[in-house]
């Protein structure tokens, strides 16, 4: 296992290559960026030297490697005949929003991106599920394709909601409500690069409100849930009510980036955000029917037992509380100023 120097060092030049990427003037300085980003967190993946980690990240490394070529091809071809460009750039630019859509493991380009996250710590799943979209995101506004990605934003939150259905393992649950999460990024997207950014800084926020439960108390799967916290009846109010809001239901904090992409998208595509709420009300459903059966199902609290083994620190209190009560208390700001 490494140090934490030789962590902290990689990390950093993790988000070296992606401010790289994101800074190029060029394509082939992006390819780059994104290369160094891929070299620096295939170590990380590895870090805890066990079968799972190691299988997740030679699965990761071959998907990045191909969506690597694929990118460095089309480019390649851009760079070669402006001629070429011209006549086929509808293919090509499908094929370069296919090449970054792979990377950030949005749908139909999904397949890798549970099964990597099966075998991750937490940590690691939950820079897979933020930060390494950071990058392949900035990209693809610059080409955006618009028929394309209406296409990419309906499959997302479609194979996103229906994936979570009969979930066991919490990180492939956690992994298909990025690829829905996706769906909502791309279409915050096509509007502009701002509401892009308040949606996944929300999401970074619930996503990391979320995950430091699960890694604070160890849980990977759903039955630990139901056995862990029987005697915890606030921890699993707050877990259950953060899987409410990162569902997007109202009045939890989650919402409040729908609601933003909901009135801006509706002035330009109805039909889209019609069918988008439509199929994230799917996810809302499982989430739902999970937390009713934690609540009165399967709910066995001894009475008497008032010890709590588990505290919350300081962060995970914070981002409850942002999770649970945010939406209220920027409604109340709003009212104010």
């Amino acid at each position: 296992m490494f140090n934490n120097l030789t962590n902290f060092l990689f990390m950093f030049i993790l988000m070296l290559g992606s401010i790289i990427s994101i800074s190029s003037n060029s394509w082939l300085g992006a390819w780059m960026g994104l290369e160094i980003n891929l070299l620096s967190f295939i170590p990380l993946l590895t870090n805890f030297k066990t079968t799972t980690s190691t299988e997740s990240s030679l699965k990761y490394f071959i998907v990045q490697a191909l969506a690597s070529t694929t990118l460095l091809f089309v480019v390649l071809l851009l760079s070669f005949n402006q001629k070429f460009f011209i006549e086929y750039n509808i293919y090509l630019n499908i094929m370069l929003n296919s090449a970054l859509l792979m990377k950030m493991g949005a749908a139909p380009f999904h397949s890798w991106f549970p099964e990597v996250m099966e075998g991750l710590s937490w940590m690691m799943s939950f820079i897979l599920m933020t930060w390494q979209k950071i990058a392949p995101m900035m990209l693809i506004s610059y080409c955006l394709s618009y028929n394309f990605i209406y296409f990419i934003i309906i499959i997302c939150i479609l194979i996103g909601s229906i994936g979570g259905f009969n979930q066991t393992n919490l990180r492939s649950l956690m992994a298909y409500s990025s690829i829905n999460h996706l769906g909502w990024m791309l279409s915050s997207l096509m509007i502009s690069l701002t509401y892009w950014l308040i949606y996944f800084l929300f999401y970074s926020i619930l996503s990391l409100s979320i995950i430091s439960l699960f890694n604070q108390l160890n849980i990977f799967y759903f039955n630990q849930i139901f056995s862990s916290l029987n005697n915890l009846p606030i921890m699993k109010f707050s877990l259950f009510c953060n899987f409410l809001s990162l569902g997007g239901l109202p009045p939890f904090t989650g919402f409040l980036p729908k609601w933003i992409i909901i009135q801006n998208l509706a002035t330009v595509n109805i039909s889209l955000v019609v069918m988008m709420v439509v199929l994230t009300l799917i996810t809302l459903f499982f989430y739902i029917r999970l937390t009713y059966s934690a609540f009165m199902i399967n709910s066995t609290q001894i009475l008497w037992n008032f010890s709590y083994p588990v505290n919350l620190t300081n962060l995970s209190t914070l981002l409850n509380f942002f999770s649970l009560f945010g939406l209220t208390l920027i409604t109340f700001l709003f009212m104010i100023l």
